[in-house]
């Protein structure tokens, strides 16, 4: 059985996709690009698009009973590869060890002319364990 996952934390879905899909204990979440969930405008700036990016993520994260920490597995989406290594330092702030499985995939273009899209699958803990963050 499917569960869906919404919160206002995060930019509402601008298409026929759902912010995050629960099924058991694993949540598919939809990619995310800079949308400010307040005003649904781009933030400006690769830095703030990648902090803007993971903080999205953060709110279907929680929405879903879990943490970035219970991330399984993410993919970062990028329109220049360049810009790696900012991802990995913005990244290492959001999500402690052990980090999740990840890919990495420069693209042509992405939504609204974002710069950065992260989508993941998250597992949250079972019931009466405890995740890292």
């Amino acid at each position: 059985m499917k569960q869906i996952i919404s919160t206002s934390g995060a930019p509402a879905a601008i298409g026929t996709y759902s912010q995050a899909v629960k099924v058991g204990n694993t949540v598919y979440l939809s990619g995310q690009i800079p949308l400010d969930p307040a005003t649904m405008q781009l933030v400006e700036g690769f830095e703030n698009q990648v902090k803007r990016v993971f903080d999205n993520l953060k709110a279907v994260c929680e929405a879903a009973g879990g943490s970035l920490n219970d991330l399984a597995k993410v993919n970062v989406f990028l329109i220049d590869l360049a810009h790696f290594a900012k991802v990995n330092e913005i990244m290492a702030s959001y999500i402690g060890q052990p980090y999740p499985a990840r890919a990495a995939i420069g693209v042509a273009s992405l939504p609204r002319g974002a710069q950065v899209e992260i989508e993941g699958v998250m597992v949250l803990p079972e019931a009466g364990s405890h995740s890292g963050g």
